[in-house]
């Protein structure tokens, strides 16, 4: 048993000061006249801050784990094709490849896809795609899904290597097929070295969410913009998001950590 200072000593006393100041906060800001209207204009954008992060962060984990896979393949191609991926998307900047796919993706994207289906227009089965037609909302999203997609690839690598070669060859000696050995054996144990990481990388694509508010996408970052702009109110407007952010990132680590905890136990059981 550790003793009574060590336990007094990792008592998280920040987090007992950072909710004594968030609730402070939240009074003054309910009785408030300004911070509360400042609130209520900002936190229209929290509803599109989360689909942003969801959306991106699904399909982000879906090509990331499938581009670690390809990493691990017996293929040299695929290894190529799947290191290559990584090296490059991890060294662009977020905003730069929010830019890139917005004002250039974009339109290449519609290009190829009016060329290729010339035909099927021309019979009058589609319509022409247009620029237009594809909202900034998921441009924005497709952008962060494949920034985030490298990074969270590595995550996944990582941990399916960390799986010991022993319980894999004795699942190959039972017959078990690649398959079958990759759902019921490696990433079983798997995510629990994945998890941290992952979670991590999801708290930090909520605050990178905000970068889609260049492309005027109306999250919590824009809307503290557009209503700083009209109201020159900027202490309290970006004050007020900055709060936003910081109860959902923070929020999130703890219910990360919370989850981390249970899995941990329940492997030790």
């Amino acid at each position: 048993m550790p003793p009574a200072s060590s336990s007094k000593a990792d008592f998280p006393w920040w987090l007992v000061v950072a909710v004594t100041i968030a609730i402070a906060v939240a009074v003054f800001v309910a009785t408030s006249n300004l911070y509360a209207q400042v609130f209520a204009t900002v936190a229209k954008g929290i509803g599109v801050t989360i689909f942003v992060t969801v959306v991106a962060f699904v399909l982000a984990s879906a090509i990331g784990l499938g581009v670690a896979l390809m990493g691990m393949s017996g293929s040299r191609w695929l290894r190529q094709i799947a290191r290559f991926y990584v090296e490059i998307i991890r060294g662009v900047p977020i905003l730069v490849l929010l830019f890139w796919i917005a004002f250039a993706g974009a339109p290449a994207f519609v290009a190829a896809w009016n060329a290729l289906t010339a035909p099927l227009q021309s019979a009058g089965l589609f319509g022409e795609l247009l620029v237009r037609d594809v909202s900034l909302l998921w441009r924005a999203i497709m952008a962060l899904t494949i920034g985030y997609s490298a990074f969270i690839s590595e995550v996944f690598r990582a941990g399916i290597q960390a799986v010991e070669k022993g319980q894999i060859e004795a699942a190959k000696a039972l017959g078990l097929t690649r398959a079958q050995r990759f759902r019921l054996i490696v990433f079983p144990q798997a995510i629990r070295t994945i998890l941290p990481p992952l979670g991590n990388d999801f708290v930090a694509l909520v605050k990178d969410s905000s970068l889609v508010s260049v492309l005027g996408v109306a999250d919590i970052t824009q809307m503290g913009k557009v209503y700083a702009a009209g109201s020159f109110r900027f202490f309290e407007t970006y004050s007020i998001t900055a709060y936003i952010y910081l109860i959902l990132t923070v929020g999130l680590s703890l219910a990360l950590r919370a989850l981390e905890r249970r899995l941990r136990r329940q492997h030790e059981e």
